[in-house]
């Protein structure tokens, strides 16, 4: 006698059945990519920047400056929510520890870079603030007049959304930015990855630079040498040490800001031809800041013989995992400084 047959219970169905041959939905490979810049813009442009921003600042000189520019019934509505108001509103004394901040509060009030930097608002002279970190004597003189100018958007934007909450502040500069990121191309993300990079090395050798610029950190290392740290093209990123008149050229680094694993290889490949031209410039290291995940790395040294060092881009721009903590250790022994 046969067995009867039984219906699979629904823990026993197959449910990898491959789709039907007309749902074709599309890949993750451009979310993939845009992870990658907002693991990056929490750093640079969101509430985790502010938060470190803050502890490096004086209370008592972020509450006196509080008053000046955040009116008083707007002071009223955040402590009945609960909020800071320098969660909210700018003052220059944390805009000078973190300029790239203008870029937050920017987001929060819901202006695309395209129309917030347009020569009609007058901002456009804070905008390499928001870029590459750096702040100019100029920037600083005016930084009173962009704190009272913002004031006024921000003070309506609190006034106008009802129950105004911290999960409307984390969430608002969100819209703004993924509508950004929109019109990002690949260029541009490889280019914004390269920017962040600097950024994050500009942080770790916050001590030791006596000189920063946008594209260049001039740091004084333990040995009492200048160390010069210069975001460009081939290499992406270069530092440099001067010994009496010479300058030796160290290390060697590409940024490879993509995460199409199928394009790895090529990013290597472009990786190995910028490294061979450093070599040829007398450049000793060459370090590859790429997106490991998924990857085989014995396939991809294969691509980039000359590349000493690999180091995973994301674990860079989100700045942990233990890629992160072993290119501060290369770095700071590159330099000569301790960590």
């Amino acid at each position: 006698m046969k067995n009867p047959k039984t219906t699979p219970t629904p823990e026993h169905r197959d449910t990898t059945e491959p789709p039907k041959p007309d749902l074709r939905p599309p890949g993750p490979l451009r979310q993939i990519a845009f992870h990658q810049l907002l693991v990056a813009a929490r750093k640079r442009v969101f509430i985790d920047a502010l938060s470190d921003a803050l502890g490096r600042v004086d209370p008592r000189e972020i509450k006196a400056q509080i008053s000046e520019y955040v009116p008083a019934d707007v002071q009223r509505i955040l402590a009945a929510s609960g909020l800071r108001d320098e969660y909210v509103f700018p003052v220059p004394a944390v805009l000078e520890v973190r300029p790239t901040l203008i870029g937050y509060y920017r987001l929060l009030v819901g202006a695309p870079q395209k129309s917030f930097y347009k020569g009609s608002t007058g901002m456009g002279r804070f905008k390499s603030m928001e870029e590459t970190g750096t702040c100019s004597k100029k920037q600083l003189s005016r930084l009173d007049d962009y704190c009272r100018a913002m004031a006024a958007p921000l003070a309506g934007l609190v006034r106008q959304i009802p129950g105004f909450t911290d999960r409307d502040l984390r969430e608002l500069p969100l819209l703004t930015f993924g509508s950004q990121l929109q019109g990002s191309n690949n260029t541009q993300i490889g280019k914004r990855a390269m920017q962040d990079v600097f950024l994050a090395i500009a942080d770790t050798l916050k001590g030791f630079i006596v000189k920063e610029e946008p594209n260049k950190l001039t740091v004084r290392n333990s040995a009492r040498r200048i160390v010069y740290v210069n975001l460009s093209h081939d290499p992406d990123v270069s530092i440099q040490e001067q010994v009496a008149r010479s300058i030796h050229n160290k290390v060697a680094i590409e940024v490879k800001g993509g995460t199409d694993i199928s394009n790895a290889h090529n990013r290597a490949g472009e990786a190995e031809k910028s490294h061979s031209k450093a070599r040829q410039k007398g450049f000793r290291d060459f370090w590859t800041i790429i997106s490991k995940t998924g990857l085989d790395m014995t396939k991809l040294t294969r691509e980039s013989q000359t590349t000493t060092e690999w180091f995973d881009v994301t674990e860079l721009l989100s700045r942990q995992g233990k890629d992160w903590q072993a290119f501060r250790q290369r770095l700071a022994g590159a330099v000569g400084i301790p960590l």
